[in-house]
């Protein structure tokens, strides 16, 4: 059964630094695009960052420069390095991984950010 962890929410001061990871389990990961996606209270699921299983990356507009994803596929584990936060980064923060043929997808369970002062 496929599963996705994730761990490194928290609160932090504006200004500050996080690094989420997502550990999976039971995919072959060079298979599998993994991205960060996040839900602020009273928005919609938004695309973070995500990577390829190569070196591509995409990030949304408003985390560039400043979030960095990456993926370690000996520990079938993918992060999102988070500097210079911003209180509007609050959100419940989920790992997604999608097939690069057939398009299924899984979700991880979500971890929280909140910055705040």
């Amino acid at each position: 059964q496929v599963q996705l962890v994730e761990s490194g929410g928290g609160l932090v001061q504006p200004g500050g630094s996080l690094r989420l990871s997502c550990a999976a389990s039971d995919i072959i990961f060079s298979d599998y695009i993994m991205g960060w996606y996040r839900q602020a209270p009273g928005k919609q699921r938004e695309l973070v960052a995500f990577a390829a299983s190569g070196s591509s990356t995409n990030y949304v507009d408003s985390v560039k420069g400043r979030f960095t994803i990456s993926r370690d596929s000996a520990k079938k584990t993918v992060y999102l390095q988070m500097n210079g936060l911003k209180p509007e980064d609050t959100a419940v923060y989920y790992c997604n991984a999608r097939h690069y043929y057939s398009n299924s997808a899984y979700w991880g369970q979500g971890t929280t950010v909140t910055v705040s002062s």
